[in-house]
């Protein structure tokens, strides 16, 4: 079905009822009196969006609690980084479940420290600060003045088409999704990029938990389910704690240089 009811509401006598599409936007319904109205979906069903979140942003379900968006130029700011985030956690999320089936001998916390490089790390580290660098300052200025660097500045036949800001196109879209049904591809994006942020963070807290990647971590648990849980390795109340420790080494060597290493202050 592709519309699911949300919520329900009475104005002006009429009853209402909230509908959402397949891309999460508002849709219009009609009401018993024959008129219609344009409805959209909340975090919360029955829930009253903040003024600053009218709806016109991919994923935008009126949550924001501690009214973060209230400035109009700093919610453009982080839709920005949030967008970005949410693309380096699906590769995140994507590479350590990729690598743990494949290679499941090799704890993803230790896989870096496993490759063998021809060169120094030092240099490594130096080269990808200078080109995240660059190529991140131009993601600025291309949000502090959209289509200001659309235009590559050694190779000037090389251009990026008209685009919104997060949304470059062009090189950037080698499939072609542009063609299709944008909004709703914003949307899925955006859904499957705050998935990914938050199974990161779980994979990161297991693993300094357990010492384990999500994979082992999910078999264990399936293997038995009331005793490998979350409540099982640790729980802080007023007055109980339960601590699981840290199983991450505080330090990794790699070509001789230590890297910190050092577990979340989640746990006292």
């Amino acid at each position: 079905m592709a519309a699911s009811m949300l919520s329900s509401r009475v104005l002006t006598g009429v009853s209402r009822t909230t509908f959402a599409n397949k891309s999460g936007s508002a849709v219009r319904g009609a009401v018993s009196n024959g008129s219609k109205v344009t409805m959209r979906a909340m975090w919360l069903p029955g829930s009253e969006a903040p003024a600053h979140l009218d709806g016109s942003m991919a994923g935008d379900f009126g949550f924001d609690p501690l009214n973060l968006g209230a400035d109009s130029e700093a919610l453009s700011w982080y839709r920005e980084a949030e967008l970005q985030h949410a693309r380096w956690a699906m590769v995140a999320v994507t590479g350590v479940l990729v690598q743990e089936v494949f290679n499941p001998d090799v704890f993803f916390y230790d896989a870096a420290i496993e490759a063998t490089l021809p060169f120094p790390i030092l240099g490594v580290v130096a080269a990808q600060f200078l080109m995240m660098h660059y190529v991140e300052i131009r993601r600025w200025r291309d949000w502090q003045k959209p289509g200001s660097v659309d235009v590559d500045p050694l190779f000037s036949g090389n251009s990026l088409p008209a685009h919104e800001v997060g949304y470059p196109g062009g090189i950037f879209d080698p499939l072609g999704y542009a063609k299709g049904n944008v909004e709703e591809l914003k949307v899925k994006e955006i859904k499957n990029g705050r998935l990914a942020m938050l199974a990161f963070a779980g994979f990161i807290v297991q693993a300094q938990a357990t010492g384990k990647g999500p994979v082992e971590c999910f078999l264990d648990h399936v293997a038995h389910p009331l005793s490998n849980t979350i409540v099982a390795r640790g729980i802080v109340t007023p007055s109980t704690v339960i601590s699981p420790g840290c199983a991450i080494e505080p330090f990794h060597i790699f070509q001789g240089v230590g890297i910190p290493t050092p577990c979340l202050p989640l746990w006292p």
